[in-house]
């Protein structure tokens, strides 16, 4: 948690600062926490030395931390790093994904003042590194580089999208539920049965600039 406000901290400075200099109507700057989904690939000799696994449904708790500027006509352009947490239990190794992604960001009513939908379309990078355990090392004739060294990376390419609703508590702060759809290239999905993932996540986040809006409406 300390780690998540320290980035969320460093994107709202950046954005206080770049704000008047993009001239963008507003930026926001947000942490989210939740899941990440994606099917197992069935039963796969992982470490090459003739033992079947299962393998687990990409899971877990995933962070992500992210901003956007949004510049005209509710028109803007948004990243955000989302991550797994902890390192999971893969086929006997250990498995930790990461997403990286630069998005445009629509937000099609901008007419309430507590609600506002939100849209995002863009292009990324995934890496799922996996790393070597106790009794990985234990199990391969040759041994291992070491206990938590890592033993394979894979960096693709992935396309996403999100659809979520910001919800404002008080002023700028919000809070967004979203849901995210990333399709990732080739060689990921040799470690998950698709390579559709699908991510849920409640963010809380902060908007700088923002629009007032009429008292009259809700």
């Amino acid at each position: 948690m300390k780690r998540m406000i320290r980035r969320f901290a460093f994107v709202a400075l950046f954005l206080l600062a770049f704000i008047p200099a993009a001239g963008a109507q507003s930026g926001s700057a947000y942490f989210a926490g939740g899941t990440a989904i994606a099917p197992s690939s069935g039963p796969l000799d992982t470490l090459g030395a003739g033992t079947i696994y299962e393998t687990p449904r990409m899971g877990g708790f995933f962070e992500t931390v992210g901003g956007d500027f949004i510049f005209f006509h509710h028109l803007g352009i948004g990243a955000e790093y989302s991550f797994r947490k902890d390192k999971g239990p893969y086929a006997g190794l250990e498995y930790q994904p990461k997403f990286y992604d630069v998005n445009a960001v629509y937000q099609p009513l901008t007419i309430f003042r507590r609600f506002e939908p939100e849209i995002q379309a863009g292009v990324g990078k995934a890496k799922l590194s996996t790393y070597y355990t106790l009794q990985t090392c234990y199990t391969l004739p040759q041994g291992c580089a070491g206990v938590n060294a890592q033993a394979t990376s894979v960096n693709e390419i992935q396309a996403h999208a999100a659809a979520g609703l910001r919800i404002y508590a008080y002023r700028g702060i919000f809070i967004r539920p979203q849901v995210d759809v990333r399709w990732v290239n080739d060689k990921f999905g040799t470690y998950f049965g698709s390579p559709w993932v699908t991510q849920y996540s409640v963010a809380i986040g902060y908007t700088l600039h923002r629009k007032s809006h009429g008292s009259s409406q809700n």
